[in-house]
Protein backbone atom coordinates (compact mmCIF):
# COMPACT_ATOMS: atom_id res chain seq x y z
CA UNK A 1 0.00 0.00 0.00
CA UNK A 2 1.16 3.11 -1.14
CA UNK A 3 1.42 6.20 1.47
CA UNK A 4 0.84 9.93 0.35
CA UNK A 5 2.86 11.78 2.85
CA UNK A 6 1.82 15.54 2.53
CA UNK A 7 2.44 17.87 5.42
CA UNK A 8 -0.78 20.08 6.52
CA UNK A 9 -0.47 22.64 9.31
CA UNK A 10 -2.12 25.61 10.97
CA UNK A 11 0.00 28.64 10.66
CA UNK A 12 -1.88 32.23 11.25
CA UNK A 13 -0.38 34.38 9.04
CA UNK A 14 1.88 36.57 10.90
CA UNK A 15 3.76 33.68 11.54
CA UNK A 16 3.56 32.46 7.27
CA UNK A 17 5.30 36.19 6.59
CA UNK A 18 7.59 35.88 9.47
CA UNK A 19 8.92 32.82 7.96
CA UNK A 20 8.66 33.96 4.30
CA UNK A 21 11.19 36.82 5.27
CA UNK A 22 13.33 34.83 7.46
CA UNK A 23 13.97 32.48 4.50
CA UNK A 24 14.20 35.56 1.77
CA UNK A 25 17.30 37.17 3.98
CA UNK A 26 18.42 33.96 4.75
CA UNK A 27 18.80 33.45 0.55
CA UNK A 28 20.21 36.68 0.13
CA UNK A 29 22.98 36.60 2.84
CA UNK A 30 24.02 33.18 0.54
CA UNK A 31 22.86 30.58 3.17
CA UNK A 32 21.68 27.26 2.52
CA UNK A 33 18.19 27.14 2.71
CA UNK A 34 15.76 23.76 3.39
CA UNK A 35 12.90 23.61 0.91
CA UNK A 36 9.51 22.77 2.47
CA UNK A 37 6.86 21.50 1.25
CA UNK A 38 3.41 21.47 2.65
CA UNK A 39 0.15 23.16 2.73
CA UNK A 40 -1.10 25.39 5.74
CA UNK A 41 -4.46 27.18 6.88
CA UNK A 42 -5.08 29.91 8.70
CA UNK A 43 -7.29 27.42 10.76
CA UNK A 44 -9.02 23.69 11.47
CA UNK A 45 -11.99 25.02 10.10
CA UNK A 46 -10.08 26.56 7.05
CA UNK A 47 -8.82 23.36 6.68
CA UNK A 48 -12.23 21.46 6.43
CA UNK A 49 -13.25 24.16 3.97
CA UNK A 50 -10.52 23.53 1.66
CA UNK A 51 -10.70 19.99 1.69
CA UNK A 52 -14.18 19.37 1.10
CA UNK A 53 -16.23 15.90 0.75
CA UNK A 54 -16.23 17.02 -3.21
CA UNK A 55 -12.43 17.12 -3.36
CA UNK A 56 -12.23 14.02 -1.10
CA UNK A 57 -15.22 12.46 -3.91
CA UNK A 58 -12.53 13.25 -6.40
CA UNK A 59 -9.49 11.81 -5.17
CA UNK A 60 -11.46 8.23 -4.60
CA UNK A 61 -13.07 9.14 -7.95
CA UNK A 62 -9.86 9.29 -9.42
CA UNK A 63 -8.14 6.06 -7.84
CA UNK A 64 -10.72 3.80 -8.85
CA UNK A 65 -12.36 4.72 -12.18
CA UNK A 66 -8.38 6.08 -13.65
CA UNK A 67 -10.62 8.76 -15.52
CA UNK A 68 -8.01 9.77 -18.82
CA UNK A 69 -9.21 13.46 -18.59
CA UNK A 70 -10.84 16.52 -16.93
CA UNK A 71 -13.98 15.69 -19.03
CA UNK A 72 -14.38 12.09 -18.38
CA UNK A 73 -14.06 12.48 -14.31
CA UNK A 74 -16.58 15.61 -14.95
CA UNK A 75 -18.97 12.82 -17.08
CA UNK A 76 -18.34 10.20 -14.02
CA UNK A 77 -19.16 12.36 -11.60
CA UNK A 78 -21.61 13.94 -12.70
CA UNK A 79 -20.16 17.77 -11.87
CA UNK A 80 -19.60 20.32 -14.06
CA UNK A 81 -16.28 20.64 -15.92
CA UNK A 82 -15.42 23.88 -14.40
CA UNK A 83 -15.80 23.10 -10.84
CA UNK A 84 -13.93 19.67 -11.33
CA UNK A 85 -11.16 21.81 -12.98
CA UNK A 86 -10.93 24.01 -10.63
CA UNK A 87 -10.75 21.14 -7.64
CA UNK A 88 -8.42 19.06 -9.51
CA UNK A 89 -6.17 22.50 -9.88
CA UNK A 90 -6.27 23.24 -5.96
CA UNK A 91 -5.74 19.47 -5.11
CA UNK A 92 -2.64 19.20 -7.35
CA UNK A 93 -1.54 22.44 -5.11
CA UNK A 94 -1.63 20.56 -2.03
CA UNK A 95 0.06 17.92 -3.38
CA UNK A 96 -2.80 15.57 -2.57
CA UNK A 97 -2.74 14.43 -6.62
CA UNK A 98 -0.58 14.78 -9.99
CA UNK A 99 -1.72 15.68 -13.35
CA UNK A 100 -0.02 13.99 -16.30
CA UNK A 101 0.30 16.20 -19.09
CA UNK A 102 0.66 14.84 -22.83
CA UNK A 103 1.31 16.64 -25.93
CA UNK A 104 -2.47 16.69 -26.76
CA UNK A 105 -4.26 19.72 -25.81
CA UNK A 106 -7.16 19.03 -23.34
CA UNK A 107 -7.72 15.46 -23.45
CA UNK A 108 -3.87 15.33 -22.41
CA UNK A 109 -4.47 15.94 -19.31
CA UNK A 110 -4.89 13.24 -16.84
CA UNK A 111 -5.36 13.60 -12.99
CA UNK A 112 -3.86 10.68 -11.21
CA UNK A 113 -3.29 9.74 -7.33
CA UNK A 114 -0.85 7.01 -6.86
CA UNK A 115 -1.12 6.19 -3.41
CA UNK A 116 -3.77 4.47 -0.79
CA UNK A 117 -3.54 6.62 1.74
CA UNK A 118 -3.31 10.19 2.90
CA UNK A 119 -1.85 11.12 7.00
CA UNK A 120 -3.01 13.64 8.57
CA UNK A 121 -0.82 14.66 11.53
CA UNK A 122 -1.63 17.44 14.00
CA UNK A 123 1.30 18.75 16.16
CA UNK A 124 0.02 19.85 19.51
CA UNK A 125 3.15 20.87 20.75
Amino acid sequence: MKIRKVRVGIKDIETALNEFTETGRDIEEGKLVKKEKGVYFTSAGAFRKALTPKRLALLKTIKTEKPSSFRQLSEITGRDIKNVSADIKFLEQAGLLDIKRTARAEKGITPLVNYDKILFEIAVA
